[in-house]
């Protein structure tokens, strides 16, 4: 069985997926995520980044979403097979 990986958000390629697991950082930008629908279980596609690599777009609930990297940095997520 694959050894499961666990990563920021950020660090996932284009067209890869990742559930997400939780948070690191401050409280406030938690809430803010969560209110976009990024919350715990919630499976997110990596769509696209920028030209320059910030910020990138996110396929999560049937909806595209960009997020900036640094943000995108404090999402936890579980890599998963595409």
């Amino acid at each position: 069985m694959p050894e499961v990986e666990v990563v920021p958000l950020d660090r996932l390629s284009a067209g890869e997926i990742g559930i997400i697991q939780g948070y690191e950082g401050e409280e406030d930008l938690h809430h803010r995520l969560k209110e976009l629908g990024l919350v715990a279980g919630t499976k997110v596609l990596v769509k696209r980044f920028a030209p320059l690599g910030d910020p990138m777009e996110i396929l999560v609930r049937g909806y595209s979403l960009s997020l900036r990297k640094q943000d995108a940095s404090k999402i936890v997520v579980k890599r998963t097979p595409a």
